[in-house]
């Protein structure tokens, strides 16, 4: 819990792990340990889990705190940890975010209750009820309407913001680019910010945002997290000349559901043992992946293995 007494050195680019299963289906700790090493090693500036990317909803409770265990036992202090603790029921996220504190998390990042759709005082009230409970965690709200259904507005997360010491910033997954400034606009500099929209990531920096935790991290942790370090060091044609570079690579995530075009590479690159994921998702289709290697292909030189 290096960083929980000072959230704001939560910064850069953050990595939302896949989580790997064996062929089976069962969770691979042992792979999740090695992802986690590598994202380290590569040079990603702290660790998420739970995130869309991580498959969550197709986890159980047990499972996900089993993951956020092996996480944390190869982490250590050396970066920040953020698992999402989120579900749609509240006595779920209570417990997720209980452990997630219990692990030594630095912040907890939680998602929007999905398909209910609740209003914005029913989600001022859900994230009340987490901050009232772990007041010494800092929590980051997860806006991720494409996937939930529902949009916290900019003055929800304002009041949450004014009301709650430890509800310290957002992960705004949004394609609405304005939801980002007038996020800002409502809250405030001090707004911790991350975006979780590949194309966004650079663009939230000129806000003043915090970084991001971009799905691209899977396959390209040193090429995301270069870019923010440009950008923060004043080399601000050199993080543009990035992030365009890395279209192609950020294309590919998307070819079918996210995450598994991400996991299909990390098999072929001999990251991942397995490429499975859970139902409702599927590996990639044979149309998939013919897209998927013309992709790959295209951004070859940016990725961190060799093809």
């Amino acid at each position: 819990m290096k960083f929980r007494s000072d959230p704001a050195l939560i910064r850069g680019s953050l990595a939302p792990v896949v989580t790997p299963f064996t062929e089976d289906g069962t969770v691979d700790l042992d792979g999740l340990r090695r992802l986690v090493r590598w994202q380290i090693d590569s040079g990603s500036h702290g660790i998420s889990l739970g995130g869309s990317t991580g498959e969550p909803g197709a986890q159980t409770v047990a499972e996900r705190i089993s993951a956020m265990r092996a996480a944390v036992e190869v982490i250590g202090e050396r970066v920040p940890f953020l698992p999402g603790t989120g579900t749609a029921k509240i006595d779920e996220t209570l417990e997720l975010t209980a452990a997630a504190r219990d692990l030594g998390a630095d912040a907890a990042l939680v998602i929007t209750p999905y398909y209910a759709r609740p209003t914005q005082e029913a989600l001022y009230r859900w994230y009340a009820t987490v901050a009232r409970e772990f007041p010494d965690l800092p929590l980051v709200v997860y806006n991720v309407p494409s996937r939930t259904a529902v949009d916290i507005d900019p003055e929800t997360v304002a009041r949450l913001f004014r009301d709650f010491d430890n509800i310290v910033g957002i992960k705004e997954t949004t394609k609405d680019f304005e939801h980002f400034s007038r996020t800002f606009h409502a809250c405030g500099k001090d707004l911790l910010m991350w975006s979780g929209i590949e194309l966004l990531c650079l663009p939230v920096l000129s806000l003043g945002g915090s970084g991001f935790v971009s799905a691209l991290a899977n396959i390209a942790p040193a090429a995301v997290s270069r870019m923010y370090t440009l950008w923060e060091s004043g080399d601000h044609e050199a993080a543009r000349d990035l992030h365009y570079r890395l279209h192609p690579l950020v294309d590919l995530l998307f070819v079918e559901t996210n995450p598994a075009p991400a996991k299909w590479v990390l098999k072929e690159a001999g990251l991942l043992d397995s490429a499975h994921v859970r139902p409702p998702l599927v590996e990639p289709t044979e149309a998939g992946l013919t897209r998927i290697r013309a992709l790959r292909a295209a951004g070859a030189d940016l990725l961190d293995f060799d093809l």
